[in-house]
């Protein structure tokens, strides 16, 4: 692209530009388990007997943080990434591909996301723990975007870096309760389990789309190792593990309040993963859109919905 037609994109620059390129309507997948790990911290009785006391700010600092150290991994990933993304049809007309924002502004971005992600775990003081772990978790979330470079686990690392949610709402609500009493951070554990398994699940159905071009750069992926039939074996795996883990998770979870309608949402869980994994084939991928963004936001919804109505409900 000419440098006059990349500055004319660039002048007209929206809002709607900055949104899509991170991506904020996949903000679905992981919000809702911090909400639900918010929900089951506060249900939960700390040592004392008594309950973590209610904060607007905590509220507002989960919110906060989650906006920002999405917003700050998601415009990193899409910086190191393009030149890949440019190279790739799928993904060549991509923001910084195709000229629409440049490289030096969503730099800006990063930066700026990245300031107000430590900026806002200061809403949570006097409990200190989500300042402290701020820096390194959000060098986490980042590094995700090397990791294609170097190993196949890449979809298991984007899980565990969903899954740092919930587990980081647990802390930011009940503090020291953690370092006092290990076992009080086996709820959100497990619950983070079930997110990193469902994560690297669908992750590796998404990849399937680049099986080819990912093993002609030299790229790590499951499906450019283990070719897409492999692959989708894998992530079935990873879901049925996920299942597993939800359903640890209404057993540790019944302090918190899980109970009967959590457990019949799990048959309707279940019944989406099985149909998510209907619509794809490996001669057959044109429905990987509809299994990856419908049936996943449709799984983490619910599961928000039904974890909080059995906790509010006791």
């Amino acid at each position: 692209m000419s440098e006059p037609l990349a500055s004319t994109r660039r002048s007209s620059v929206k809002i709607s530009d900055w949104l899509e390129l991170i991506r904020f309507s996949h903000t679905v997948f992981a919000l809702p388990f911090a909400a639900l790990a918010t929900v089951m911290a506060f249900a939960t009785p700390l040592s004392s007997g008594q309950y973590p006391s209610f904060r607007i700010r905590d509220i507002l600092g989960i919110l906060l943080c989650m906006v920002f150290a999405r917003s700050a991994a998601m415009a990193f990933n899409r910086l190191v990434d393009h030149h890949i993304d440019a190279e790739n049809p799928r993904t060549a007309n991509r923001h910084l591909p195709a000229g629409v924002l440049s490289r030096r502004s969503v730099l800006a971005f990063v930066v700026l996301c990245s300031i107000g992600f430590v900026a806002s775990t200061t809403l949570f003081l006097p409990n200190r723990l989500p300042l402290a772990g701020s820096i390194p978790i959000l060098a986490f979330l980042c590094g995700y975007s090397l990791a294609k470079r170097f190993t196949s686990a890449s979809h298991l690392w984007l899980g565990v870096a969903l899954s740092l949610s919930p587990i980081c709402a647990w802390v930011a609500i009940r503090g020291s309760e953690v370092i006092a009493f290990p076992n009080d951070i086996l709820i959100p554990a497990v619950l983070a389990a079930a997110v990193a398994a469902w994560v690297a699940g669908f992750d590796i159905i998404y990849a399937c789309q680049d099986a080819p071009f990912d093993a002609g750069k030299g790229l790590h992926s499951i499906p450019s190792r283990y070719g897409i039939g492999g692959a989708l074996r894998f992530a079935a795996v990873f879901h049925l593990a996920m299942l597993g883990l939800l359903g640890i998770l209404l057993i540790v979870g019944r302090s918190a309040g899980l109970g009967p309608l959590f457990a019949a949402v799990w048959l309707v869980i279940a019944a989406m993963v099985f149909w998510q994994h209907s619509l794809v084939r490996p001669d057959d991928l044109d429905r990987v859109n509809q299994a990856f963004f419908n049936a996943n936001a449709a799984i983490s919804l619910t599961l928000l919905v039904a974890g909080t109505i059995d906790c509010l409900w006791v």
